[in-house]
C-alpha cells in the first residue's frame, strides 16, 4: 500500500467542516479590518528565502524543500509567506498603486521538520501583511486580529507575549555585548547554541535547553540597548494593548526565528497544544522590502498555524459544529423510476437544496437507513400508488409527519423544506 508521506496528513470529509469554519472566520475578520486576499505560487526561487529569511536561520539551513528545476533554477516550496508577499509587492509595484497595502492569505507551507503534535511537514497558515507604514498601531492591529480570532473560536488559555528587537544598529551593539558575555561560557552551552554563537547569536535567547537558560539568567538585556524610537514605539504598543483590554506579557527573550524582524515581535501561545505551543507569531520588518530589491517600505505581519489552532480547539473542547445535514433524500419505490428520480433531484438541487438518492439499487429499507446515516431532514418517497395518482410523499424525519404533494408542483416541496 502506498501511504501519505511522513509529516503530511489527509484532511478527511469528517474533519473538513472545522477547516471551513476556521477559514470563513478568518476571512470575516480580515474583511472587517479592510485586508485584501493575496495568493502567491506554491514555490519560489530559493534565493528569495535565503535573502529574505536569512541563510543562517533554521528554516533556510535545515528545513526547506529545495530542488533544481529543468531550467537549472533552484526552487523551494514556500516555508513561510512573508517573503513571497513582499516579492509580489515589489514585482507588481503595489506600493505605487496604494500608499498602504493591507493583505491576507490562507495557504499551505512546507518545512522538513521532525513531525509531532501540531507540527507537520506540509502545514497550513493564515496571516496578514501591512506594507507602507511605521505606525505602532498597525503592530497592535496585527495582535488584535489574531487574538480576537482565537477568542471567537472559544480558546481561553491564551498568552500574548511581546518584545522589541530594536533597529539593526542598536541590535548590533547588543549582539556584541551578548557575545562578550557568552564567550567564556561557550563550553557550557549546548552544541546548537555554540553554533548560533558564531552564526545567529540572538537565537540563543530562544533556546529551550535548561543549561542555556541558566547561563542566560545574568545575560545583558536587549532593552538596555534599544534606541529611543524603538522604546517609544514599544511603549505605544503596550499602552494601546492595555486600552483594548488585550492582556500581554513582555518577554525580553522573544526573538522569533527569522532575520528580517525589527522593533515589535510577538507570539500568542496556548497551553493546550503541547510542546509546540505557539499558535501565531509575527512582528515588524521595516527593511525587508529594500533587502529584496524594492524601495524602502516598512512592513508588519503575522502568521498563524491552522493545525495547531484546531488542535487547541479540540483540546479545549470548543468548536463543536452542527453535524452536516442533507435537506432531502429521495427514496425510490419502483426501480423503473430512475430517470424520474434524477429529474426531481436535479430540479431540487437547482433550487439550492442539498439532495441525494440511492445509486446502488438498494431496498427501500436500506435507502431509509442511508437517509438516516446522512442525517437527512426529509425523505421524499417516489413511486407506488401515490406516483400513479401524480403525487409524492414528503416525510419530516424529525417529527415523523408526512404529506402527500402533487408531483407537478415541486415548488411546494421547496417551500416546506426551506
Amino acid at each position: 500500500m502506498i501511504k501519505a508521506i511522513t509529516g503530511t496528513k489527509d484532511i478527511l470529509p469528517s474533519e473538513i467542516s472545522k477547516w471551513h469554519f476556521l477559514e470563513d472566520l478568518v476571512k470575516k475578520f480580515f474583511n472587517r479590518y479592510n485586508y485584501l486576499e493575496i495568493r502567491t505560487p506554491i514555490f519560489e526561487q530559493t534565493a528569495l528565502f535565503a535573502r529574505g529569511i536569512g541563510e543562517e536561520t533554521d528554516i533556510v539551513s535545515k528545513e526547506m524543500y529545495s530542488m533544481i528545476d529543468r531550467g537549472g533554477t533552484s526552487i523551494t516550496l514556500k516555508p513561510e509567506m512573508t517573503a513571497g508577499v513582499v516579492r509580489a509587492f515589489i514585482e507588481h509595484s503595489l506600493g505605487e498603486k496604494n500608499s498602504l497595502n493591507k493583505l491576507y492569505y490562507i495557504s499551505p507551507m512546507f518545512r522538513q521538520e521532525r513531525p509531532q503534535a501540531g507540527r507537520l511537514r506540509q502545514f497550513h497558515q493564515f496571516g496578514a501583511e501591512a506594507l507602507g507604514s511605521t505606525s505602532p498601531f498597525l503592530d497592535v492591529e496585527m495582535i488584535e486580529m489574531a487574538f480576537l480570532i482565537f477568542k471567537q473560536l472559544g480558546l481561553k488559555d491564551l498568552i500574548v507575549k511581546i518584545n522589541s528587537l530594536g533597529t539593526p544598529e542598536s541590535r548590533e551593539v547588543y549582539k556584541n555585548e551578548l557575545r562578550k558575555f557568552l564567550l567564556d561560557k561557550k563550553n557550557r552551552l549546548t552544541d546548537e547554541s555554540r553554533v548560533r554563537l558564531e552564526k545567529n547569536i540572538l537565537r540563543i535567547l530562544d533556546s529551550k535547553a535548561e543549561q542555556d537558560q541558566e547561563i542566560l539568567l545574568n545575560a545583558p538585556s536587549l532593552f538596555d540597548y534599544l534606541d529611543q524610537s524603538s522604546l517609544d514605539d514599544f511603549e505605544a504598543v503596550k499602552n494601546c494593548l492595555t486600552s483594548l483590554n488585550i492582556p500581554y506579557q513582555v518577554e525580553p527573550k522573544l526573538v522569533r526565528g527569522l532575520d528580517y524582524y525589527t522593533k515589535t515581535t510577538f507570539e500568542i501561545i496556548s497551553q493546550k497544544v503541547g510542546a509546540q505551543s505557539s499558535l501565531c507569531g509575527g512582528g515588524r520588518y521595516d527593511l525587508l522590502v529594500e533587502e529584496l530589491g524594492g524601495k524602502p517600505t516598512p512592513g508588519v505581519g503575522f502568521a498563524a498555524g491552522m493545525e495547531r489552532i484546531l488542535l487547541a480547539c479540540e483540546n479545549e473542547n470548543v468548536l463543536n459544529l452542527q453535524e452536516r445535514q442533507v435537506d432531502i433524500f429521495i427514496v425510490r419505490l419502483d426501480k423503473e423510476l430512475n430517470y424520474k428520480v434524477a429529474e426531481v433531484a436535479s430540479f431540487l438541487r437547482n433550487n439550492d437544496l442539498v439532495v441525494d438518492y440511492d445509486y446502488l439499487d438498494r431496498s427501500v429499507k436500506a435507502q431509509m437507513r442511508e437517509a438516516n446515516r446522512l442525517n437527512s431532514k426529509f425523505v421524499l418517497f417516489l413511486g407506488g400508488n401515490e406516483f400513479k395518482r401524480g403525487e409524492v410523499v414528503l416525510k419530516n424525519l424529525a417529527d415523523g409527519t408526512q404529506a402527500n404533494l402533487e408531483l407537478n408542483k415541486l415548488s411546494e416541496i421547496i417551500s416546506r423544506v426551506k
